[in-house]
């Protein structure tokens, strides 16, 4: 399939397919006598791995290397790496993976938590509630931001 309809299917800019082309991660498998990009369904997945791994913060030689190791576990390219050792640096991968989520995690929360506070502070002030800056700096036990003090 040309580059279009692996954007498409993917949604991946076209210059991000072609930049990871050019990063040597995702080569297309085949090219039309007009030199239009051709790729298979296994460089979708190769696209699909990466645009994963782009959330987690991995880098491109983080990318490349768990493509390779994929590649060899899956018999595409040769390797004198033992199986057991491949298999340990997909799980060293997983358990990147699953460190990433959680931290993405901790900090979705405080980002929902803060959200959640703008909302009750914006209601509360079109309602009227909540007392104007320079009253809040006068009430005993708070900032002049009208925060409660430490």
């Amino acid at each position: 399939m040309q580059i279009g309809e692996v954007s498409e299917r993917l949604g991946l800019s076209l210059r991000t397919i072609r930049y990871y082309d050019e990063m040597g991660l995702v080569t297309p498998s085949a090219r039309t006598p007009g030199g239009f990009r051709l790729y298979t369904e296994l460089d979708l997945y190769r696209l699909f791995v990466i645009k994963r791994m782009k959330p987690l913060d991995f880098s491109l030689e983080e990318m490349r290397e768990l493509l390779t190791t994929l590649d060899a576990l899956d018999g595409r390219v040769a390797t004198d790496t033992p199986r057991e050792e491949l298999m340990e640096r997909l799980d060293a991968f997983r358990e990147a993976a699953d460190q990433r989520v959680e931290k993405l995690r901790e900090r979705l929360m405080m980002a929902e938590e803060f959200a959640q506070r703008l909302r009750t502070e914006s209601a509360m002030r079109e309602q009227g509630l909540l007392p104007e800056a320079d009253e809040r700096a006068t009430r005993p036990g708070t900032t002049a931001e009208g925060a409660p003090r430490a």
